[in-house]
């Protein structure tokens, strides 16, 4: 079968291989080198009319280095040359081109009169666009390895049965030299372990990027001085490419490096996680079904080796490479973390799925290695192991596959323990009538409504989970906060039995549970779990798998994607190359005020336009305020204020016959909580007619719970005051936690059997905040989502809206 021998790709036809080099730009460099080797040596031949040169790839063998040097006779020479790059214009239209439009749709386009007579492009169709598109600079190449696989099915002569299949790959070490050698990273980038305190005395660790934990300064003591780790990072996740047209699947692997920082890498438009292969997603169909699921085992682990084979000796004696701030060093890529779902973490680690991926005393590898010779182990059952005797982590150096799976915040915690189990054990509690009809008189907030739920009708373990999810994906840890992380998971170990005495549960034997208990050891060993979520590869499927599949025309597929890949990967760092020509100094940018007004805007989107000063209902009566926003005490809660704010206006009473302009909503601009998150906060406190009791006050021990029904300015009689104000109804200082929920309680706050209301600045309102109503053991049913703060007397304080609330009211007590 004639195979290239450039990057290994095997076609049917010699005519198939021919169309194969024309298509792809990499092979057909190749070729081109090739060719003038053999026209260069032919000029030193004494015969002036040589024979026709004739390359036959079929012949090529097959373990021939996929991507061979030049031959000695090419030099390589700079000079001067036209800038052939066109206008700015024109590479702005094939940036969009190929971002946006597939290749029949691009020739189409270019070949409009329109676009032939007015644009005056350098390219006028498809093919010289590609060739315009394939000279630009790209990534390191992609190779193709046939890899063929026996069955234990016979066909009809008794033969076994064979498949092919296909491992499309990139050098990870040259993806490493691409991704520590990016200048665009330079800010973000570490290149060596460091120790963070939250105290100058060095008694309170603080952990979050991977160069803060421990795994990075012990492998460090292994290596030689001045060596330079690159913690790799992998992720690898088959997904599903057709819908509704035929199975067609793709198995892509990624991979980052530590050295940048987390906050970067979760940027899937920053390209700090690289496409370094796509594994066969065959269905092994020449396998029985009782044999197909070890053989997928161990043709992943086959085709896993020879991916990262250069990390191999890269990892043993180090790399010299240009890195982001442009000093050479000498690299060392180590497997450190692979982010993964607990089936993959199986699959990767040779172990079944019943039960959690655990090394023991003796090593998997030792004992794989025991049954391969015949022996029979007894860890090998104990370990549940797969009889898969070459893991591709096996040679890896200094790697350890069993600590470098981390915390999985997606799949184990919030679909895994939280959705498949605790809201399952809580709704066979109380019942789904009931549930739903607390669901229904909880007042709207978009938030965690959950626990107070519970509040009276379900008992303490369900607390204890939920502070455990929360400290869990914190961005940033200290000493404390990870005993407080280890603490709740006791708790809720010391009373879920309850599950059993109530027939929920007859056993705890679940792997997601299970690995809740190493957290935090990973957590000191990699660095804070945000930074390897398995939402970001979920996220990366959509870049590099649907959207390359869709560009292909379904056939040989694979070679497809790699290359509309290399298209893409080529435009971006073209893209990202001007963008560094024409980047300039920042002016510091002003300081965005804390409170503005927003008069008619209604909505939660970061895109959302400046507020303006212009009210949403300007002149409204005394009358309508009370009545539509339930103000009963407007006018006595604004002459106490002005008596208290504006003693000279004592001549001037508000009365029935004043108008106010009001605002739908006030717009609260926080700093981040380094803690929960990087970018400013963004809180919307309403106070609408048509929404009953739409704003709240803030949760923190040193304030106190109001409910804000108006939101106005004071009109002219009253002087010029700027500051606009809110009418507000107190709730009582906090009081001491419910026993069970641990949640701060507060009532309705009265004054001479009336409720206590006031008129305050809005720029006192520190941020919005939750209510749920107490409930007990079964619901009011006067209670609805629009009544319930009208109804309800006394009120659960919800720490769980959101990382901010959890982090001012549960983390600043610890």
């Amino acid at each position: 079968m004639p195979q290239c021998a450039f990057c290994g790709k095997a076609t049917t036809t010699q005519e198939g291989l021919k169309r194969h080099i024309a298509r792809r730009p990499e092979c057909q460099r190749q070729w081109a080198l090739m060719i003038n080797d053999i026209e260069a040596d032919n000029l030193n031949t004494p015969d002036d009319n040589p024979p026709p040169v004739d390359v036959d790839f079929s012949h090529v063998h097959p373990h021939l280095d996929p991507n061979p040097t030049p031959s000695k006779s090419c030099r390589i020479t700079i000079k001067e040359v036209e800038d052939e790059d066109g206008t700015p214009e024109e590479w702005d239209l094939a940036e969009w081109l190929v971002k946006n439009l597939g290749q029949t749709c691009t020739d189409e386009f270019l070949k409009l009169p329109i676009t032939q007579n007015r644009t005056k492009l350098s390219f006028h169709n498809n093919r010289l666009f590609l060739q315009r598109v394939d000279a630009l600079p790209r990534g390191p190449g992609w190779s193709c390895r046939k890899v063929t696989v026996r069955g234990n099915k016979e066909d009809e002569f008794g033969a076994p049965l064979e498949e092919e299949v296909e491992l499309w790959s990139r050098d990870p070490v040259e993806c490493v030299q691409e991704l520590i050698g990016n200048p665009f990273f330079k800010a973000d980038m570490a290149y060596s372990p460091a120790k963070a305190y939250a105290d100058r005395a060095g008694q309170h660790r603080v952990i979050d990027e991977m160069w803060t934990a421990d795994w990075w300064g012990e492998t460090q003591k292994a290596l030689p001085k001045g060596a330079t780790i690159a913690p790799i990072i992998l992720s690898s996740d088959k997904t599903c490419l057709s819908q509704f047209r035929g199975d067609k699947s793709a198995w892509p692997v990624y991979m980052s490096i530590g050295n940048i920082a987390k906050a970067k890498r979760r940027q899937a438009s920053a390209r700090a996680t690289i496409l370094i292969g796509y594994l066969p997603a065959s269905k092994l169909n020449c396998f029985t079904p009782d044999a197909c699921s070890l053989a997928g085992y161990r043709l992943f682990h086959h085709c896993m080796a020879p991916l990262l084979q250069p990390l191999i000796a890269a990892g043993q004696h180090g790399v010299e490479m240009v890195c982001a701030d442009s000093l050479v060093r000498r690299v060392h890529p180590i497997l450190a973390a692979y982010v993964a779902d607990f089936p993959e973490q199986c699959l990767i680690s040779c172990c079944k799925e019943n039960r959690s991926n655990e090394q023991g005393d003796k090593s998997t590898k030792e004992i794989l290695e025991m049954r391969k010779n015949g022996q029979h182990p007894p860890e090998f059952e104990e370990n549940n192991l797969r009889a898969v005797y070459k893991p591709f982590w096996a040679n890896l150096p200094h790697a350890n596959i069993f600590l470098a799976f981390t915390p999985n915040l997606l799949h184990q915690l919030h679909k895994g323990v939280f959705k498949d189990h605790l809201v399952k054990w809580c709704i066979d509690i109380v019942g789904e009538e009931e549930m739903d009809a607390r669901f229904k008189a909880v007042p709207n907030y978009p938030g965690l409504l959950f626990i107070g739920l519970l509040t009276g009708a379900v008992p303490r373990f369900a607390r204890s989970i939920l502070d455990f999810s929360y400290y869990a994906q914190l961005q940033i840890h200290t000493t404390e906060m990870l005993e407080a992380l280890q603490t709740t998971l006791d708790v809720f170990h010391a009373n879920k039995d309850i599950l059993k005495e109530l027939a929920i549960r007859e056993h705890f034997n679940i792997p997601k549970l299970h690995q809740l208990t190493h957290y935090v050891q990973s957590i000191m060993l990699l660095g804070t779990a945000d930074g390897f979520n398995t939402e970001l590869p979920e996220r990366l499927h959509i870049d590099f798998a649907k959207e390359a599949y869709r560009a292909t025309n379904k056939r040989d597929y694979e070679e497809q994607m790699t290359l509309w890949l290399q298209r893409q990967e080529a435009v971006f760092l073209r893209a990202a190359y001007l963008d560094w020509l024409a980047q300039h100094p920042l002016l510091p940018a002003g300081r965005a005020e804390p409170h503005s007004f927003d008069p008619g805007f209604d909505s939660d989107s970061d895109s959302e336009s400046e507020e303006t000063e212009a009210p949403a209902h300007p002149h409204q009566s005394v009358e309508k305020i009370v009545t539509a926003h339930d103000a009963t005490d407007f006018l006595p809660a604004l002459q106490t204020f002005l008596q208290k704010n504006l003693p000279q206006t004592t001549g001037v009473v508000p009365g029935v016959h004043d108008r106010f302009d009001i605002y739908r909503q006030a717009v609260i601009v926080a700093p981040p909580d380094r803690r929960v998150g990087d970018a400013p906060k963004r809180w919307h406190v309403r106070a609408r007619p048509e929404v009953v009791a739409s704003g709240r006050r803030s949760g923190c021990p040193d304030v106190r719970v109001a409910q804000v029904h108006v939101i106005f300015t004071l009109p002219r009689q009253f002087g010029t005051y700027s500051r606009a104000l809110a009418y507000i109804e107190w709730f009582t200082p906090f009081r001491l936690p419910d026993p069970s929920s641990r949640l701060l309680q507060v009532s309705r706050s009265t004054r001479h059997l009336r409720r206590n209301a006031a008129v305050i600045h809005i720029d006192e309102i520190v941020r919005p905040c939750h209510l749920i109503p107490k409930m007990g053991q079964s619901v009011d049913t006067m209670l609805r989502s629009g009544n319930a703060y009208e109804v309800a007397s006394d009120f659960y304080f919800n720490e769980f809206i959101d990382g901010e609330m959890f982090g001012v009211s549960v983390i600043n007590s610890l």
